[in-house]
């Protein structure tokens, strides 16, 4: 496993960690959650865990504020190597459900947030312009590239 995150980009630097901690000491996320632990991660994937390690929604939790990877002494970019695991994992159909629900809203409305008439009211009142329901575009992106299957 640590072979393959190795070959994707972001993670080249795995085999570079030394297991000091300095990330986790140092991690905003890590402070809040018990769960995500960068050491612990890495340790886990040279380990060979897979499974454990794709499946698990720890991975997504990474704010890439690169905190961690200022203090490495070893110059592992945990928030690059996060990023590898991550489309190791999505390569495998392990999707965090707040990433497949990001898609499906992308997908339905063409944005992140839908945009009722009242807002384009609010809108035109402001001397903004309407914002259109443009979809077709979304929606042969999705099916081109796959989206569409993954969100489901």
């Amino acid at each position: 496993f640590k072979y393959e995150i190795a070959s994707q980009p972001g993670g080249e630097h795995i085999m570079k960690c030394v297991q000091c901690a300095t990330c986790s000491s140092g991690c905003p996320v890590a402070s809040i959650s018990e769960k995500f632990n960068p050491r612990r991660i890495i340790r886990m994937a040279v380990l060979g865990m897979r499974d454990s390690v794709v499946q698990e929604d720890f991975v997504w939790y990474c704010a890439a504020c690169y905190t961690c990877s200022e203090r490495c002494p070893q110059d592992v970019r945990i928030p690059d190597l996060m990023s590898a695991i991550r489309n190791i994992a999505a390569k495998s159909g392990y999707i965090h459900p707040a990433y497949r629900e990001q898609g499906r809203l992308i997908g339905e409305h063409g944005r992140l947030y839908e945009i009722t008439d009242f807002e384009n009211e609010r809108r035109e009142k402001l001397g903004l312009p309407k914002v259109e329901k443009r979809r077709e575009e979304i929606r042969e992106i999705y099916s081109k590239t796959g989206m569409d299957r993954v969100i489901k």
